[in-house]
This record gives C-alpha cells, structure tokens and sequence, in this order.
C-alpha cells in the first residue's frame, strides 16, 4: 500500500480509508475526470521549478511554495489509485508516462509569463480556486466514500495553496502597483486557459487507447462536458468571492451576487456546448 506524505500537514493522505472503498458507487463519468485530474495534479512538480526561477531572489517564498507543488504530486497519487480501484484495467503510471511524453507546460523562458510577479501570482490564485471548487464540486456528487474523502482533503489544500499566494501576492502588489484593470485581465485570461492543452490532453491519455489520435476539440469536450455538469450554485458562488478577492475586490456584495448569477450562465452554456459536442461525436 502507497502512503500519501509524512509531514504533519500531510498525514491525512495516509488515513484514506482505501479498505472503504465501494466499487457499486463507482459513477464511470466521474472516473474519466479522474484519471485526467491525477495526471495534472501530479504534473504539478513543474511548477516548483518555474516558480522558483519566477522568485529565485525571493528565497522565503521559494521555500514557503515548495510544499504546494511536491503536496499536489501526492494529489495526483491518490487520485490515480482511486481511479486504478474504480478501473482495474487501468495503469496510472503508464498514462502519466504517455502524458508527459506529449505535452510539456509553457513557461517563459525568463520572468513571468504574466509578466509580473503580482500578476504571477494572481495567476496562481485563480489555479487554486479553480481547483479548490472543482475537488468540492466532485465530493458533493460522487457517492463513492473513498473518493470523496479524497477530494474534501485535496480541495482543503487547494485553499491553503490559494492563502498563500493570496498573501504573498499583496506584498508584491504593494511594490509593484498593478491597477485593477490589468489584475482583472490576468485573472481572466487565467481562466480562460483551462479550456487549453493541460486538461484536454490529460484527458486523451487517461482515456483514450493509444494509437487514436488527439483531436483538442474532442477531449476538451469531453473533459469539460462532463466537469461542468457537476458544479452547483454554491460552488459557483464561493469561487467568484475568491477571484474578487484576489483583484482587489469586495468578495461579498451585489458585484459578487451578480458576477456569480453571470458566471453560472456562462457555465451552463458552455456545458451544453461541450455536451452537444459529446452527443455528435458519439451519433458520428
């Protein structure tokens, strides 16, 4: 049996309780989010090494960092056992070989891709409160109780990683004075990005049998399709709090109330985009 770290903050990884797991309550759609899932997460060691090269002359958030990416590495392990229990059939390790065969993360060659340290970090904000509600999102509807203790422990430090650069990212907003419109754009180019290659082609190795060829269109849609159907409101609603707050905004209010009322219909519709999309393929 795998352990799941052995630090303090990390010690509930090992009291998973695997022997709990009930295969009955498996849904086949939350295990292809999955095994995509485990892939990135477990990818996330990358990061550490761009976002160290980002703040090498900031050695104290160098070392406060390095927990986040090696403890998303652990994220991916449990969520790849999870998925190998669901679908015995299926090697974790071999899909995350092929994955990082084929798709390699682009960072900038030097500084930030954001181009700056604030709006490196607001970046990295908007990753984990992405990644907080989503984990939220798949406990509330799996009834498989492994899984989703698996997701409440991910999703808890997901908003622990958001704390952090949340921090760390006011004291470089005082230095380098971004104006709001710039922090908005960042935030929402973002988001925008998780419609990119990471996620979809993720999807392609988890899912997908080797020798059919990756089309971004298909994956994306079949990722998305199917993760967005699991949002609620209320995750919605938690999520549009975290990203005003991280531009500098007031997290409760009628902006957020009405930010959330528009992001749930953009979900919404996108979701029925990215399912149609599913429905023709399969017709096809």
């Amino acid at each position: 049996m795998r352990t799941f770290g052995t630090s303090d903050e990390t010690l509930a990884y090992r009291d998973v309780a695997w022997d709990k797991f009930e295969p009955a309550k498996v849904d086949p759609e939350i295990v292809r989010l999955v095994k995509s899932a485990a892939m990135v997460e477990r990818n996330g060691t990358e990061y550490a090494v761009y976002l160290c090269r980002v703040f090498k002359e900031d050695p104290a958030f160098c070392q406060a960092s390095n927990n986040g990416p090696s403890k998303k590495c652990r994220h991916g392990d449990a969520l790849g056992r999870w998925a190998e229990l669901a679908d015995p059939g299926w090697n974790f390790e071999t899909a995350f070989e092929r994955y990082r065969t084929g798709y390699k993360i682009p960072f900038a060659e030097e500084g930030s891709t954001r181009g700056s340290k604030t709006g490196e970090l607001i970046a990295r904000c908007m990753v984990e409160t992405g990644t907080s509600s989503y984990y939220t999102a798949l406990a509330d509807a799996t009834g498989e109780p492994v899984l989703e203790q698996v997701c409440r422990l991910i999703a808890a430090d997901e908003y622990r990683h958001f704390k952090l650069f949340y921090d760390h990212m006011r004291r470089y907003l005082a230095r380098e004075r971004i104006n709001i419109l710039k922090r908005l754009r960042i935030a929402a180019g973002r988001i925008t990005e998780t419609e990119d290659d990471e996620l979809a082609y993720a999807y392609h190795c988890g899912n997908e049998p080797e020798g059919v060829p990756y089309v971004h269109e298909r994956c994306i849609a079949g990722y998305m399709g199917r993760a967005m159907s699991f949002y609620r409101y209320s995750h919605i609603e938690r999520s549009i709090g975290m990203i005003l707050k991280s531009v500098g905004l007031p997290p409760r209010g009628r902006l957020s109330r009405v930010a959330a009322k528009l992001f749930w219909k953009i979900l919404q519709s996108r979701q029925r985009k990215f399912a149609a999309h599913l429905a023709n393929g399969a017709a096809a």
